[in-house]
């Protein structure tokens, strides 16, 4: 990583990674508004006076202050709690054959439920739906038809909403649905929105998914469960050494 030096406060470097461990801490909301050359500026300014605050500190001699020593021996309580707990679960891994024997054991959770891609037109009333199902009999394309017709916000794609497995729609949509025929175009179909006219693209059928395709998820999942079982006997091994009292 480029570590070049952008400013100096009294001989003290801030550098490019600095900016860019700045930019890490931030919330993903926040670090999207500063990850630009004019927001990298602002956050260098930042760095700046964060500096001053320090060396202003320094100066009246703040780091001797009770206050601040009770805070810096919380801090260096936090920060060791969490080095600690890191160090004794870093250790955990899963081998290739462990991965490999899970999934052979648990077949029947890997696998991806049928899917069905559709494009839908939604309308108040049921009026509605038949005109703009009358439209799209008599020559109006389902697209179009979604452009003019439809309250849903899918209406500026066509009215497509993707590939969807079951359980993601209400009842109703999703039962009509998973029972059409590709290309097929459904009468007005009634849920808790309005009236629904339905165009199905696509169907998967379930499929059983390969060890390929879930090794990594395999892996995390087992070294969960391994990290897990790490804490719980470390805890109870120092539950014995120290003494706990609850109140």
């Amino acid at each position: 990583m480029d570590n070049k030096v952008l400013a100096t406060v009294e001989g003290r470097e801030i550098t490019e990674q600095d900016i860019q461990q700045l930019l890490q801490s931030l919330g993903p909301q926040q670090a999207m508004q500063f990850n630009s050359e004019e927001g990298k500026k602002r956050l260098l300014e930042e760095l700046i006076n964060q500096e001053l605050f320090y060396l202003d500190a320094k100066d009246k001699n703040m780091d001797e202050e009770a206050e601040f020593k009770l805070e810096m021996e919380r801090a260096k309580s936090s920060l060791l709690k969490q080095y600690a707990m890191r160090s004794l679960l870093s250790g955990a891994d899963a081998s290739e054959e462990e991965v490999t024997e899970y999934y052979n054991e648990n077949k029947e959770s890997f696998k991806e439920g049928q899917q069905a891609k559709a494009k839908h037109i939604l309308v108040e009333s049921k009026e509605e739906a038949e005109k703009a199902l009358s439209e799209i009999k008599e020559g109006l394309s389902f697209e179009e038809a979604a452009k003019k017709y439809s309250t849903c916000p899918s209406k500026e794609k066509g009215g497509d909403l993707g590939y969807f497995t079951k359980g993601r729609m209400v009842p109703e949509f999703e039962e009509k649905a998973f029972d059409m025929e590709v290309g097929e175009i459904s009468e007005p179909v009634k849920t808790q929105f309005g009236y629904h006219i339905i165009k199905l693209e696509d169907k998967k059928e379930e499929k059983q998914l390969l060890l390929d395709e879930v090794r990594d998820q395999i892996k995390q999942q087992l070294i969960g469960m391994k990290q897990n079982k790490i804490y719980i006997d470390k805890t109870n091994e120092l539950k014995n050494k120290y003494s706990v009292d609850k109140k």
